[in-house]
């Protein structure tokens, strides 16, 4: 197991590993390898769109240490797992919308004390953002045809001043026809209008076909 180019991941080759937060419980069926007494979680670039985001090349600023993270579009806790044992001090604010996915999220949380589920819709922050309070993180990973002002309102509602983001693009959600590069170009231009920059865009072809990851900074 060696140190990977992100704070946090290891690799082992071409896998990507995070250290087990909860030693011997695998969380979505991904292997579990110790090395030197410590046991970490392979990290599925091909069901984590994160992992797909470093293994695609993102720099190691993407995962620069928060100290508390909202996520959007939690779904069952697959990402948010890892997030969790890459920043055990940073709370983590999992939003999800659905009842039947809520339930296995609400049970990973047991285990992980830094891990907070919200049953709530994330077009509407206004519901939890007492709740959560201010962020300097914000994730989103939604499939709705509106997920730039889905963003961007969380943004407004929770991104502390010098925030940052990283928001999983998914273009097929957004229009079925149109070019991907135009919906970029549309993307970045409204996420700018309201004052937030995108600093980097990486595609997560072979991963996650017609999917962009924005990363963007107040």
């Amino acid at each position: 197991m060696e140190p990977s180019p992100w704070p946090g991941v290891w690799r082992d080759g071409r896998e990507l590993f995070t250290r087990n937060a909860v030693p011997g419980v695998s969380v979505y069926g991904e292997p579990l390898r110790t090395s030197h007494e410590v046991e970490y979680r392979g990290w599925d670039p091909w069901r984590s769109k994160l992992a797909a985001l470093l293994a695609r090349g993102a720099p190691g600023s993407v995962l620069e240490p928060p100290r508390a993270v909202l996520y959007l579009g939690a779904a069952h806790g697959t990402t948010a797992s890892h997030l969790s044992d890459l920043w055990p001090a940073a709370p983590i604010y999992a939003v999800e919308k659905s009842p039947s996915v809520f339930a296995p999220l609400v049970a990973l949380a047991r285990r992980r004390t830094n891990l907070y589920p919200i049953l709530a819709d994330a077009q509407l922050p206004e519901r939890y953002r007492a709740d959560v309070g201010e962020v300097d993180l914000l994730y989103q990973d939604v499939a709705q045809r509106d997920q730039v002002r889905i963003f961007r309102e969380n943004a407004d509602a929770c991104l502390a001043a010098r925030g940052r983001g990283l928001l999983m693009l998914k273009v097929r959600s957004v229009t079925q026809r149109r070019p991907t590069a135009a919906i970029a170009r549309e993307s970045r231009a409204e996420l700018d209008r309201h004052g937030l920059r995108v600093d980097g865009e990486w595609p997560l072809a072979p991963f996650a076909r017609d999917h962009l990851a924005l990363a963007v900074r107040r």
